[in-house]
């Protein structure tokens, strides 16, 4: 297992041991959910699109106003430096998310009681990928349960999902009023007209007559595996289309799945208690997680099974 002990950080200029890390909780990221972020994942210890997650985290801060107080090409640099600092201390076997996390530093009220030095806070963190493929390696077999939850999605008048904040406590209501739903059921978010919106912390796609949709950009996070999975659909010849879903699309749909950073792809085969399709794992996921794997040099599947296996 990965040496959990001995992975370094870094933190506002600084390089520590996770173990040692502590944000105050004075910081605008606590207080306020005021923080930008981002979740990159690797492959055989390489970082995936960490280009377009730099990307969209620049963006993000942008949007908020957050001055990081370091270039693109400064927190890349870091980046790469922090990865390269952690590799040895987490198997080949196993791949890492590489965390970024940028607030305004401390409210400025609190600065005295803080006790920190003013300034954004800048956090890069490697997390081993263990816990995040354990919990849903066997949904690639079997599917998952998705259903729509009374808490829908924030209207992008209000909260604009595109820029990745850390202010998600409607994300974690959903996922809680599934699991009363079904301990094992996955969140749908509705946007405020009765439309699929996207999960809690991923995106949603359906197939129907051999064409992938997706919902359209609006009150959505336009993640950079949803824009992964179009070039796989391009790269494949398959169709792919941004189009408004509504549940009813998704009851009547041949196949559909949630995409994230971390598991890449996860089927859906039960939508709102109902069977999607014949009620198994459709063979357009399979088709897309096999070209995935085969573009970047890992058995998506099998690592995850691998993962699952070791925590037992």
């Amino acid at each position: 297992m990965p040496q959990y002990d001995k992975l370094l950080m870094y933190f506002s200029g600084e390089l520590k041991p996770l173990s040692d890390a502590r944000l105050s909780i004075f910081d605008h990221g606590v207080m306020l959910g005021d923080m930008v972020f981002e979740m990159t994942r690797t492959f055989a210890h390489q970082p995936f699109m960490l280009d377009a997650h730099l990307d969209r985290l620049m963006a993000s801060c942008r949007f908020t106003n957050i001055d990081p107080g370091l270039s693109r090409a400064e927190i890349e640099a870091l980046t790469l430096k922090v990865l390269a600092m952690n590799e040895g201390f987490v198997e080949p076997e196993y791949d890492m998310f590489i965390r970024h996390d940028i607030s305004r530093g401390t409210v400025s009220y609190y600065q005295s009681a803080a006790f920190t030095k003013p300034g954004p806070t800048v956090l890069i963190t490697i997390i081993p990928l263990v816990e995040y493929l354990g919990r849903t390696a066997k949904y690639y077999e079997q599917g998952l349960h998705a259903v729509v939850t009374p808490q829908g999605a924030i209207p992008s008048r209000y909260l604009d999902p595109k820029c990745k904040t850390r202010s998600r406590l409607h994300y974690q209501t959903a996922t809680m009023q599934a699991q009363a739903m079904d301990p094992g059921a996955w969140a749908v978010l509705l946007d405020e007209h009765g439309r699929i919106a996207e999960g809690a912390s991923s995106n949603f796609h359906i197939v129907k007559g051999g064409t992938i949709f997706t919902p359209e950009g609006h009150n959505i996070l336009r993640g950079t595996c949803r824009g992964y999975v179009g070039q796989l659909a391009r790269q494949l010849g398959i169709p792919f289309v941004e189009a408004p879903l509504e549940p009813y699309d998704v009851i009547n749909a041949d196949e559909a799945f949630f995409s994230a950073s971390s598991y890449c792809l996860c089927p859906v085969t039960k939508f709102n208690t109902q069977p999607i399709g014949d009620g198994q794992v459709g063979p357009i996921a399979r088709r897309l997680l096999q070209q995935w794997s085969e573009n970047v040099g890992v058995d998506i599947v099998g690592q995850a099974k691998l993962v699952a296996e070791r925590l037992g």
